[in-house]
């Protein structure tokens, strides 16, 4: 079977794509909303709520990798893909958890201590973390085993990325919506700065989010078909086994060898612990943990520059974020062509150029206005690009090896969860205000943070970079059973 036959049809594009819009959705309003809303409405402090932010990823961290293993090797349920099976539980677990995280302690007060509301939230944040993971994993795992085609991939992620950023544009659309009309109703001077009267738009805005990604995972689960027990592995290797039993009659004439076939295809499989001695492993982990941080600490730290930065009404915060990502929508479209022309590696570098200057604007602009909605077309533009090309980076290190691919995704998913929880809190203990009310040190500080997050990150993603181009992404014998071919051919 030829990698074009490996193709999905374009319904088939369509239901896979969608099988994260939950996932994205929560996600949009935990990274950017998550410190604005406990520590400008619920007033906690800087590092309290950095604390929850930072739980929340160590459980990420933890659990992806852990699923990702359980879910290579573990039946679907009943005739169910293993794959489908997992986002099926991640999905439930999400919608069980979500809301209580962006609303008030149930039975807390006034005078109720905070280390007993991070208490109260840390559990749902823990079981909200799990099922994030799970539905993350399960559905990445199934970009190789759907398609083959290095741009069938590019192109399968891509759409994957579309939905992303359209779960994004929702969020921020139906937030400004509800700060809009919030304004409209309230002629208090003081209705543009953010604070407990604020906590029913947060609220409501989780209800929303829950109801719309429901009906797309549903979607998802309909239209997606997956092999049963993983049968695209087992594809891709009957695949494997016929070309090299081709390959034995081209050599040998009309001698066969089939018994040598077997034990070559079995060789060649990796399971987990064989990924920790592949170099291209860590040149890919380093690359996707980069693209990470510089996506998610920008989208965490983008309101806060806004409102104590720039000093601009609190609907920036819905604005500035959906410029970002409508540009980042625009942008996917021309990344399966702009990659087959110039490869993936310079069209990542496309994209640190433009989160370059974005980079450079900030620090040379120091109180920009208005501009700053352009500065959001480079940001969004270049963030869409490098985390679209790191995943389909990572698909390529799997290649055929679907059989161990959760794991690799799990352990990339890993780095960039534990590195963005303690970017965070480490940013959160060196802010100089110890209140809800921003000082003027702060001013500068969240100034600061978006150039380092960005441009200094960057420059990490970079070299990352250059190492992939100096020694390409390859699977690499060392020491494992595939080195026999050698000594069998």
């Amino acid at each position: 079977m030829s990698d074009t036959q490996r193709s999905l049809p374009a319904l088939k594009r369509l239901s896979y794509a969608v099988g994260h819009f939950l996932n994205d959705l929560c996600a949009s309003m935990w990274f950017t909303y998550l410190l604005v809303f406990y520590h400008s409405v619920l007033g906690f402090q800087n590092t309290n709520a950095g604390v929850l932010l930072l739980v929340g990823q160590i459980a990420d961290a933890i659990c992806t990798p852990l699923i990702g293993y359980e879910s290579d090797r573990t039946p679907g349920c009943g005739n169910y893909g293993k794959r489908k099976t997992w986002h099926l539980v991640g999905t439930l677990s999400v919608l069980l958890s979500f809301a209580f995280i962006f609303n008030q302690c149930l039975g807390c007060a006034a005078v109720t201590p905070q280390w007993a509301s991070l208490t109260y939230f840390v559990p749902f944040i823990i079981i909200f973390q799990f099922g994030w993971a799970a539905t993350q994993i399960s559905h990445l795992s199934l970009i190789p085993e759907l398609v083959t085609c290095e741009h069938a991939k590019v192109e399968l992620t891509a759409y994957r990325y579309a939905f992303t950023v359209i779960a994004n544009i929702t969020v921020y659309a139906v937030a400004y919506l509800l700060f809009h009309m919030q304004t409209r109703e309230d002629d208090d001077p003081l209705s543009d700065t953010l604070g407990p009267a604020d906590v029913p738009i947060f609220r409501n805005l989780a209800l929303i989010v829950l109801g719309i990604g429901v009906l797309f995972s549903l979607f998802f689960h309909l239209g997606t078909t997956e092999s049963k027990s993983g049968a695209g592995g087992e594809a891709g290797e009957e695949e494997g086994r016929k070309r090299m039993e081709e390959e034995e009659e081209e050599e040998e004439g009309a001698e066969r060898r089939p018994l040598l076939s077997r034990p070559r295809t079995l060789s060649s499989l990796l399971q987990w612990k064989c990924w920790l001695r592949q170099p291209s492993f860590y040149q890919v982990a380093l690359l996707y943990m980069s693209t990470r941080l510089i996506v998610n600490l920008s989208q965490t730290y983008i309101s806060m520059y806004l409102i104590n930065t720039l000093g601009l009404p609190k609907k920036f915060i819905a604005t500035i974020p959906l410029v970002m990502y409508v540009s980042g929508f625009l942008s996917s479209f021309i990344m399966k062509p702009l990659s087959k022309l110039i490869g993936k590696c310079l069209t990542y570098f496309v994209g640190l150029l433009l989160i370059m200057a974005f980079s450079f604007w900030v620090l040379v602009d120091g109180k920009m206005g208005q501009q700053v909605y352009g500065a959001a077309v480079l940001l969004g533009a270049g963030s869409a690009t490098i985390l679209v090309i790191s995943l389909a980076m990572t698909a390529e290190l799997i290649a055929d090896q679907t059989q161990s691919g959760a794991f690799v995704y799990g352990a990339m998913s890993f780095t960039d969860k534990l590195a963005n929880g303690v970017a965070v809190m480490i940013i959160q203990a060196l802010h100089p205000c110890h209140t809800v009310l921003c000082c003027p040190a702060c001013v500068w500080f969240y100034h600061d943070i978006m150039v380092a997050v960005t441009g200094g990150v960057a420059v990490v993603a970079t070299l990352a970079l250059c190492s992939i181009l100096i020694w390409p992404i390859k699977i690499r014998p060392r020491g494992q059973p595939v080195e026999d071919e050698a000594r069998i051919n």
